[in-house]
């Protein structure tokens, strides 16, 4: 079974889908794995980082996007008959074992969602409409990647900024979580708030024995922001005050301008420009990660043994 990581912080702006589609490609280039990236984002940037805008509008035409598979999980009546492995497009960028669930500009319809949610309630004869909305939110993405979670090694879901339902329903799916935050006091409150939400969360699933998401570490992308250079001792400080070494990535992604021009050929700069700052320190990243990961795996059965700051 492969283990499904999601990138997420409260704030946007901190190079999440960056984060999110270097460490997809370098995992299956440099490293071997299988990868499938997950777009949860309405705003499509992991899609259209690695497709065209008509590459992805003729998906969208065809109905080959994750908003087609949100909406048989809101109303299961209606016929769909591609299932999640049609909808999936493989070989990005040319690339055996790079895989992309695409995105959409409309991933789905709050008020469908609650209508539904209701009209369940009803059926069941129950008047506890908050348990059946956290049963949903549990198990909406869970069960979508549920056929091909044992097809690849990662599933990296890149998640929206915010805490919305598919961001909240992605976190309760994954194993771990990674958090990209920019030196700034901004982007350190959105740590800090999105530790809390997942902290309630589990606090509600705690008899849940499926869910079991934890904080694998925070990755800093460098700012070029002049405010960066006068906070940045001052956050630094403050984050390693919080948490300890084994959550802070030793890795830090430099500003590059490489970074940004890579995503002008719908590809992350860690295949285009494997050899630039941005892209060394992405595979650098990437091996990190890994090693993270088997610390974490191997020490499962005694987690005396690693502090994962909780």
């Amino acid at each position: 079974m492969g283990l499904i990581i999601a990138t997420a912080n409260m704030k946007g702006g901190v190079g999440k889908t960056t984060l999110t589609v270097n460490l997809a490609a370098s995992l299956v280039k440099d490293f071997g794995k299988k990868v499938l990236v997950v777009d949860l984002d309405n705003q499509i940037s992991a899609t259209l980082s690695l497709m065209s805008p008509q590459d992805f509008s003729k998906r969208r035409r065809d109905k080959r996007t994750l908003r087609h598979l949100v909406n048989k999980a809101i109303k299961p009546d209606i016929k769909l008959t591609i299932p999640i492995a049609d909808v999936i497009n493989p070989y990005i960028c040319s690339i055996k074992g790079l895989d992309l669930l695409p995105g959409d500009l409309d991933l789905y319809d709050e008020f469908l969602v609650s209508e539904m949610l209701y009209e369940k309630a009803v059926r069941a004869g129950s008047s506890n409409f908050e348990q059946i909305w956290i049963d949903f939110e549990r198990d909406l993405v869970k069960n979508i990647l549920k056929p091909v979670v044992k097809d690849y090694d990662f599933i990296i879901l890149d998640c929206a900024p915010g805490y919305n339902l598919l961001t909240r329903s992605g976190l309760l799916a994954s194993d771990f979580y990674v958090l990209p935050a920019r030196p700034e006091p901004l982007s350190v409150i959105g740590i800090q708030l999105l530790e809390r939400r997942i902290a309630q969360q589990k606090e509600v699933h705690r008899n849940e024995t499926d869910v079991r998401i934890q904080m694998l570490g925070i990755v800093f992308t460098m700012s070029a922001n002049l405010l960066s250079g006068r906070y940045y001792n001052q956050v630094m400080r403050r984050v390693n005050e919080d948490y300890s070494a084994t959550k802070l990535f030793k890795t830090r992604i430099p500003v590059d301008v490489n970074v940004s021009k890579a995503v002008d050929t719908f590809m992350p700069v860690v295949l285009c420009n494997p050899q630039s700052p941005g892209g060394r320190a992405f595979t650098q990243l990437t091996q990190e990660f890994l090693q993270k990961i088997t610390v974490v795996t191997n020490t499962k059965q005694n987690p005396a043994k690693i502090d994962f700051g909780e």
